[in-house]
């Protein structure tokens, strides 16, 4: 089996491990429980196939739907992060991303950063928005993304510093 794969199958099963069994039970200010799973958006392969990246994170947020008890809140974020991936690249990294010799290796740590914070920020602002469900609430939405959000977006660094194979 390609390495490759093996390792994204590792990472995905140890995310899910990892969000049902330490963050969802985590209750930090009694509202704040990150969502570091969506780190794995940041680690699949640039140049993997579209439509197995769009079955994975299916159910990558199903799994965590069904542990979660959150009906389809997160499989609706996470595609939603898979389909609009590729946009918020060619924002963060230029049209450099579509040539076959890109790498995270050859981008600017600010610029990975950018790109993990506008995954998670897209994220949260879908997963919240169908959550409360109503506009009367935007400042409740608001006060969740960014709270929720920053606090995922430091583990998410954190993570992706300490597990990435890339050297700085």
């Amino acid at each position: 089996m390609n390495s490759v794969i093996l390792l994204n199958i590792v990472r995905f099963v140890l995310l899910v491990l990892t969000q049902v069994l330490i963050f969802n039970t985590l209750g930090f200010l009694d509202y704040i429980n990150p969502m570091v799973y969506v780190i794995f958006f940041y680690w699949y392969p640039i140049k993997g196939n579209r439509a197995i990246f769009m079955l994975i994170s299916f159910l990558l947020g199903f799994i965590i739907d069904i542990f979660s008890d959150t009906l389809a809140l997160h499989t609706i974020a996470s595609l939603t992060v898979a389909y609009a991936r590729p946009v918020i690249m060619r924002f963060c990294f230029g049209v450099n991303y579509e040539f076959q010799n890109f790498s995270f290796k050859n981008t600017t740590k600010l610029q990975r950063v950018t790109f993990l914070g506008l995954l998670v920020l897209l994220h949260h602002l879908i997963f919240f928005s169908l959550e409360v469900l109503s506009l009367s609430h935007v400042l409740l939405i608001l006060k969740k993304v960014f709270a929720i959000g920053i606090v995922t977006l430091i583990l998410c660094v954190l993570f992706s510093s300490l597990f990435s194979p890339q050297s700085e």
